[in-house]
C-alpha cells in the first residue's frame, strides 16, 4: 500500500519545491567530510573556498553574467530583495543625495512591497505602478513615474508569484536606461529563474548588449523555488552598480555580505540551477501543456470561474483562477482532505484575511476575491496528477457551493 505522502498531489510549487535527489547528493559531502570554514587558511579550507568559487562561476554562467564576482550568495530571495532595495538606495543616495526615489509595481511580492513601505516611513519617495485587468504593467504609468536625477532604484518582478504573468523586463529596463542611465534596475526573478530564459550578459565586442537582460543591474532569486533547499538564494549585482552592503561584519562575499558561507546550500543551489537549466524549453513546453489542459478542464467542468491573467503572457507552470459562489477556505479544506495541495494566492500572505493585493490591483470582482486559487507545477508533475487534481477540485467546488450561502443551487449561479 502506498504511503500517505506518496498519495499527495502537490501543485503548490510557486510556494516551494521538493529538493531534487541530485541536489541532495551534491550537498552531502559538505555536511560530512568537507565541513571546513572556507575563511580559514589551512589547505582543506582553502580548497573549499575554491569550490565555492566554482559554484559561483556556474551560477554566473547559467544566468549569462559577465563575471562570477557579480554573484552574491544570500539566505533567500527575501534577503536578496531587501539588499537590492536598501543597498541600492543607500548607494545611490551616497553618490547623489537627490536620488531618493524608488519605482515599483502594485503587484510585487511582500519582500519588495514591505521594504518600500518601510523606506517610505524613513523619508523615501515611492511610486507604485498599476496593472490592467490581465495583470500587464501599465507602461504609460511606468514611464511617468520615472524621474531623471531623482529616481535611485526601479524594482520590477519578472513573473508574478500568484498569476504567473510575465513583465517585459527587456523593454522596461531599456526605457529606464534611456530615461536616466544612473537609475539602478532591479528584477525579482524568484518565479522565473529556470522557467524563463535569462541572459544578463552585457559585454559585446560590437558595442551592443550581448544579453536580453543587459540593462538589468540587480537580480534576485531563491533556491527553494528551483529544487534546492530552503535557506539559500542569490543576488546578482552588476559591476559598477552603486551599492551599500546590507549585512555588516566579516569579509565574506568580497565584503558585500558578511557571514560564514552556507557551503552545503551554496553547492546545492549551484547544482539545482545547473540541473534545471538543461532542457528549459522542453520542460517548459511540457508543463505548459499540462497547465493548459488543467485550465481547459476546470473551465469546462466548473461554471462561474475566471482565469486570472488568461490573456497575458504567463510562466508555463502557473494557473490562477477565481471561483464565484463559495469561500476559498472551504474549497481548500476539501481539496486538502482529498490529498491535493493547491494554494489561495501567495504562500507568504495566506495567513491574512485580506484579499490578494495582486487581484485587487487587477480589479478582479469582489465576488471572486475570496475564492482565488493558484496551481503551480514543477518538473516532477505528472499527467496522472493533473487528472486527479481536475476531478478533486471540481468536486470540491461543487460541494462547497452546495454548503455556501453565496450560491443559488436552483439557478446554478452566485447570489448577487
Amino acid at each position: 500500500m502506498a504511503s500517505e505522502q506518496e498519495k499527495i498531489v502537490y501543485l503548490d510549487n510557486n510556494a516551494t519545491t521538493a529538493v531534487a535527489p541530485e541536489v541532495v547528493e551534491a550537498m552531502r559531502p559538505y555536511f560530512e567530510a568537507k565541513y571546513w570554514n572556507p575563511s580559514s587558511m589551512y589547505a582543506p579550507a582553502l580548497a573549499l573556498a575554491r569550490e565555492i568559487d566554482g559554484a559561483r562561476e556556474l551560477v554566473a554562467e547559467r544566468l549569462g553574467a559577465d563575471y562570477p564576482d557579480e554573484i552574491i550568495f544570500t539566505s533567500c530571495a527575501t534577503e536578496s530583495n531587501n539588499a537590492a532595495l536598501v543597498g541600492g538606495l543607500k548607494g545611490a543616495v551616497k553618490a547623489d543625495p537627490k536620488r531618493n526615489k524608488i519605482v515599483t509595481t502594485k503587484v510585487e511580492h511582500p519582500a519588495v512591497l514591505e521594504v518600500c513601505k518601510q523606506l517610505e516611513k524613513e523619508g523615501c519617495d515611492v511610486s507604485y505602478v498599476g496593472v490592467d485587468s490581465d495583470g500587464n504593467i501599465n507602461i504609460r504609468e511606468f514611464v511617468q513615474a520615472l524621474e531623471p536625477g531623482r529616481t535611485a532604484v526601479v524594482s520590477v518582478m519578472h513573473a508574478n508569484n500568484e498569476t504567473g504573468v510575465i513583465f517585459p523586463i527587456e523593454k522596461l529596463s531599456r526605457i529606464v536606461k534611456q530615461t536616466d542611465p544612473k537609475i539602478a534596475f532591479h528584477v525579482d526573478a524568484t518565479q522565473s529563474v529556470t522557467k524563463l530564459p535569462i541572459d544578463l550578459g552585457r559585454i559585446d565586442p560590437s558595442g551592443g548588449l550581448s544579453g536580453a537582460f543587459g540593462h538589468v543591474d540587480m537580480l534576485s532569486f531563491s533556491g527553494h523555488k528551483i529544487h534546492a533547499p530552503k535557506g539559500v538564494g542569490a543576488l546578482y549585482l552588476r559591476r559598477g552598480t552603486a551599492f551599500e552592503r546590507f549585512l555588516i561584519g566579516g569579509h565574506q562575499e568580497r565584503g558585500r555580505r558578511a557571514g560564514t558561507e552556507n557551503v552545503p546550500y551554496i553547492m546545492g543551489l549551484a547544482k539545482a540551477l545547473d540541473l534545471e537549466a538543461d532542457g528549459l524549453f522542453e520542460r517548459g513546453a511540457r508543463m505548459e501543456a499540462m497547465r493548459d489542459r488543467l485550465q481547459a478542464s476546470l473551465e469546462e467542468r466548473i461554471p462561474w470561474i475566471v482565469v486570472n491573467g488568461k490573456n497575458a503572457p504567463r510562466t508555463p507552470n502557473t494557473l490562477n483562477i477565481a471561483v464565484y459562489g463559495a469561500e476559498g477556505e472551504a474549497i481548500l479544506m476539501l481539496t486538502s482532505e482529498r490529498g491535493v495541495c493547491v494554494s489561495s494566492g501567495s504562500a507568504c500572505t495566506s495567513g491574512s484575511l485580506e484579499p490578494s493585493h495582486v487581484l485587487v490591483a487587477m480589479n478582479v470582482p469582489s465576488g471572486a476575491l475570496q475564492g482565488n486559487f493558484r496551481f503551480s507545477l514543477s518538473r516532477y508533475t505528472t499527467d496522472e496528477e493533473i487528472d486527479r487534481a481536475i476531478d478533486v477540485f471540481a468536486e470540491a467546488v461543487a460541494l462547497a457551493r452546495e454548503r455556501s450561502c453565496k450560491w443559488d443551487s436552483a439557478k446554478g449561479e452566485p447570489i448577487a
